[in-house]
């Protein structure tokens, strides 16, 4: 049986839209009944990134469902009064593609790198009983590669698609692609390398206290300059005062993007 509707209320954290769902799952399963859409996973580090990047800003102020996915997101709404769960859209994702899997939807996946992808398709069946991958591809493709495979992924109609590009590709990508699609449309990072057993979530307590962050810094050393949005992020909700989005700072000479 499928979840019922669950309505959302948008707000706003510096600038960027974030929906508040009694439970996203519902929201994402209403969203494909009512046609379709693209969904956003918004954390800390995206919302500044995309304050410095107007085609991200763009995109996500486009997205017609924004979750909490990071614990900045939801510090910053609890200021605001706002009373959310963290919604990590890598659960959301295994859950779409659970309930893909019982109501017969197509899902494809694309991105990660080619190793990766095949673990994908051998897995992800295994798992999900039933699912129906109807396209797999990975992210290294040539860059003449790309027209046709986008034409191909469109001409399958699929209902779920998932694609690990990257931040912000993955969300310029599918702003670009999904219009006048059905099907709901997602970024998800780094889950195919999760899901693959590449790479290792954070173990639950230190999702419990929210410093998952500190895991995949651990894991990734050189993921730190990419941290130092966190303080910033933190800065910007505590003063008030976030930084003007770049599409207000326009290089002199140039032209607004």
């Amino acid at each position: 049986m499928s979840p019922a509707p669950s309505p959302c209320d948008r707000q706003q954290v510096l600038g960027m839209p974030v929906d508040a769902c009694p439970d996203v799952l519902a929201a994402a399963v209403e969203l494909h009944r009512s046609g379709g859409g693209q969904l956003v996973t918004l954390n800390a580090e995206m919302t500044m990134t995309a304050l410095a990047q107007p085609e991200l800003g763009q995109a996500i102020r486009a997205a017609d469902l924004v979750i909490p996915d990071g614990a900045g997101v939801v510090w910053a709404l609890r200021r605001q009064g706002i009373r959310v769960r963290r919604s990590p859209g890598i659960e959301l994702a295994h859950d779409l593609l659970a309930h893909a899997a019982q109501h017969h939807w197509r899902v494809a996946l694309v991105g990660a790198s080619p190793a990766v992808m095949e673990q994908l398709t051998q897995q992800l069946p295994q798992h999900h009983p039933g699912l129906q991958l109807v396209m797999a591809v990975h992210g290294f493709q040539a860059p003449e590669a790309w027209p046709g495979l986008e034409q191909q992924l469109l001409s399958l109609k699929p209902d779920l698609v998932l694609a690990a590009l990257g931040v912000p590709r993955q969300e310029t990508w599918i702003q670009r692609l999904h219009h006048h699609q059905a099907g709901l449309w997602m970024g998800v990072g780094g889950s195919f390398d999760v899901w693959s057993g590449q790479k290792k979530r954070a173990p639950q307590w230190m999702g419990a206290l929210q410093i998952e962050w500190l895991y995949r810094l651990l894991q990734e050393p050189s993921r730190w300059r990419r941290m130092l949005a966190l303080p910033q992020f933190a800065w910007a909700v505590i003063s008030g005062n976030p930084p003007r989005p770049a599409t207000q700072r326009p290089e002199a000479g140039k032209r607004p993007g």
